[in-house]
């Protein structure tokens, strides 16, 4: 199973009933996967503060409760995180958080640890895909025997890894009775000063006991080198040096002292082998315990067995050079309706605050729209800073696009602000029917619900009417002409306007090409306008005329549109 499999398999064997997340990548299978499992309700959310909170509610009813997500998505918890924290729980709740070194998905390298450490929640790790689940299983015990959340922190290699798993029966977990209890569950400050101090006690209580704990895992060998690690690392310490001594973490907050303390004081060299931030070495090293840490080591990106090698062993490495492969800057797919879109911003020479999705694309070559990119929800709000900052006549040519599940997500918040704080911007939501860079996951707007059962859909156009935007203009993303005309209105406007860019991602399955497009030679005159937008499905030949490759186009006709001299003509499937 993948690592993400592997912790869908080990919440289902735990008893858990309710599961809530957003997609965010590398955490989005294990939604997909926990969905196939019988007595478990698993759900989209809007975004990732929603979904704790229904992890919270089911917890405070009595049920083993999940709620998954990317480390950035953490942040967007963090607000009810630090407050379940005092709480704590009734039944089990286990937040997956997955980090991504090396940022192949995000929008920054952020550790999980550090915001566990600030929220006092406790944090394991898995090294791989059977630990993942067997610790997903431990996750739920402990968070019922020391009445607090538990956070399990996983990353992009181990989430995309597969590994062997040992499959158990589902436990069968008796719900808690709920009880009311003002003092524990309502966090006002007289309770919460209390609470804070059950806290403190709560980790001291798992710092004691993460000495014996069976998560923690000493293998002595030579102990000439000794290491400390936890998660992926463990991995590349058991290649790189087999005969090492090695102190496995698999509780990585709050540390065994002692443990730590003893198995220090028997090998002669230690070192502390963890991704990104010293989080380990820094408590290692308070405790005047001498390692060696990140003063070779790097915060940034993964580890690898390679790096160990080099940094521990001195080895030089004489790795053959690679080819060099073509470079293969990412694109925005054939057919995609956001290229549409951000073609017509091009020529009107229009700036975009931009945001989280495939349409982050839109800030490079050919296109090179979007200027900011800052995290969920923040093109709106950056755009409306900008107009405060310098004035209205300053955003006449800048827009905020944003596509829908982000706007679902922390959108609607940003443009309700523009409304009530009179601004006069334009929203572009470039309504694809999906969450795509994720994977095509269903949002709140699709009339589709995480098991696949059909739902009411939020209409954009009403929702935004009913915030107060009184100026909604719904349009064909590929109707360039019409789509022109549109945004030079509503950028001249002197109050908030929305435009919503409606077409389906070419990649969902239920899309229907339109058919092929087709050059027609004699009729071209190399301009190269229609290259321009920059599709994949379309290359330059060498007499200057273009070539469609059929294997690739889907008939979104934004080529055709943009040529002047019908060069270009669509043949409609079935003809």
């Amino acid at each position: 199973m993948l690592g993400n499999e592997a912790i869908a398999r080990g919440a289902y064997e735990a008893g858990v009933k309710v599961a809530s997340a957003y997609p965010g990548t590398p955490s989005t299978e294990v939604s997909e996967n926990i969905v196939k499992y019988d007595g478990i309700y698993a759900e989209w959310a809007p975004n990732e503060k929603v979904a704790t909170e229904v992890a919270i509610g089911a917890s405070m009813a009595g049920v083993r409760s999940m709620t998954m997500m990317k480390m950035v998505g953490l942040n967007v918890a963090s607000d009810p995180l630090y407050t379940a924290s005092y709480i704590g729980v009734n039944g089990g709740m286990v937040l997956v958080v997955a980090d991504d070194p090396g940022i192949y998905s995000s929008q920054n390298e952020q550790d999980t640890r550090m915001i566990a450490r600030a929220a006092m929640v406790p944090v394991i790790e898995p090294s791989d895909s059977e630990e993942a689940r067997v610790f997903t299983k431990r996750a739920y015990e402990l968070s019922e025997q020391y009445d607090t959340p538990i956070i399990l922190r996983t990353t992009t290699r181990l989430a995309h890894s597969q590994g062997v798993v040992n499959l158990e029966d589902r436990l069968e977990i008796e719900d808690k009775v709920y009880e009311r209890n003002i003092a524990k569950n309502v966090m006002m400050p007289a309770n919460a000063i209390k609470r804070h101090i059950f806290v403190e006690e709560r980790l001291n209580k798992m710092a004691e006991a993460a000495n014996t704990l069976d998560l923690n895992k000493v293998e002595y060998k030579d102990t000439r080198i000794g290491v400390i690690t936890s998660g992926i690392p463990y991995q590349y310490v058991k290649e790189v040096l087999p005969d090492a001594s090695v102190l496995k973490l698999g509780l990585v907050h709050p540390l065994p002292k002692k443990l730590i303390k003893e198995f220090a004081s028997k090998v002669d060299t230690l070192y502390i082998v963890e991704e990104l931030e010293p989080v380990i070495e820094e408590q290692v090293k308070a405790m005047g315990i001498d390692c060696i840490g990140k003063e070779i080591f790097t915060v940034q990106g993964e580890y690898s067995a390679n790096l160990l090698r080099k940094k521990i062993l001195g080895q030089q490495l004489n790795l053959e050079t690679p080819a060099e492969a073509p470079a293969r800057p990412p694109i925005l797919c054939p057919g995609c309706p956001h290229r549409s879109t951000f073609s017509v911003l091009k020529k009107l020479r229009i700036h975009a605050a931009g945001d989280i999705g495939c349409y982050t694309l839109g800030a490079v070559n050919p296109l090179g729209v979007v200027d900011t990119t800052v995290c969920m929800g923040a093109s709106i709000s950056t755009l409306h800073g900008m107009e405060k900052a310098k004035g209205k006549d300053y955003i006449k040519n800048w827009v905020a696009v944003i596509g829908d599940s982000t706007f679902l997500h922390t959108g609607v918040n940003s443009l309700m602000n523009m409304v009530y704080n009179q601004a006069t911007g334009t929203v572009i939501i470039l309504d694809n029917s999906t969450t795509g860079m994720t994977g095509h996951q269903d949002h709140a707007a699709t009339g589709k619900m995480l098991n696949g059962e059909p739902t009411y859909a939020v209409n954009l156009d009403d929702l935004c009417h009913a915030i107060g935007v009184k100026h909604v203009e719904v349009v064909d993303a590929f109707d360039t002409v019409r789509l022109e005309e549109v945004i030079k209105t509503e950028v001249a406007r002197e109050e908030v306007s929305v435009i919503i860019a409606q077409s389906p991602c070419a990649l969902l399955k239920s899309y229907v090409p339109k058919g092929k497009c087709e050059p027609i030679s004699e009729k071209c005159r190399k301009c190269g306008q229609c290259l321009v937008p920059g599709c994949p499905a379309l290359t330059k030949k060498e007499d200057g005329t273009i070539a469609i490759d059929a294997s690739m186009c889907n008939g979104c006709s934004l080529c055709m549109n943009i040529c002047k001299f019908d060069a270009i003509e669509l043949k409609k499937r079935g003809v």
